[in-house]
């Protein structure tokens, strides 16, 4: 189950659908975002033995994603580059606190929320998008993305640094924010605007 404390607006997919192409460019730098996410934490947490494996399959599963969106955008005849990203993310990240262990935890639910916005995100491309070739990605993604959100939050567990009632208090402290953040986000074809 997402945690997500608001829902995205339904007229969010009428708005970016006419810009699918820009949209799945987006996708891509995500997934690109995403691997390197895990990889960093896997640097920066080197002592977590119990982070190792989870992080490391994460990676390579968006990096698997960041392939298939490529290869899409190649099918479409749209060439990889440069795009200014949303500002969401580090608008996000701007509640994740400076000292340890509670800059890990809010990593990780941070990283958690994110991935659960994609995923709802992600299903509304899927049920309204016409061409079934990307609606066939996004239906094939979902459940990556719900299962990556859970990964995230079980790892903030599997730490052993905090108990059940300070995750779930700063989960939904962070899904406050995140909220907030997504509400007041550009409307730009982005898949986090």
């Amino acid at each position: 189950m997402l945690t997500l404390a608001a829902p995205t607006d339904p007229a969010w997919a009428d708005r970016v659908l006419p810009h699918l192409d820009v949209v799945l460019l987006d996708h891509a730098h995500c997934e690109k975002k995403a691997a390197s996410t895990a990889i960093n934490l896997i640097f920066r947490y080197q002592d977590r033995a119990p982070l190792m494996a989870p992080l490391a399959a994460l990676a390579r599963e968006e990096l698997a994603h960041f392939e298939e969106v490529l290869a899409l955008l190649e099918r479409r005849g749209v060439a990889f580059g440069r795009l200014d990203p949303s500002p969401y993310a580090s608008e996000l990240m701007s509640i994740v606190r400076d000292r340890e262990p509670k800059r890990l935890l809010d990593t990780l639910l941070c990283c958690a929320l994110i991935e659960a916005r994609s995923c709802e995100r992600m299903g509304l491309i899927a049920e309204r998008v016409p061409d079934e070739e990307v609606a066939r990605l996004y239906r094939g993604l979902l459940a990556a993305e719900a299962r990556h959100h859970q990964t995230y939050v079980d790892l903030a567990r599997a730490t052993g640094l905090f108990d059940e009632t300070e995750i779930r208090t700063r989960l939904a402290e962070i899904a406050a924010h995140e909220a907030a953040v997504i509400a007041r986000a550009p409307s730009e074809p982005r898949l986090h605007s």
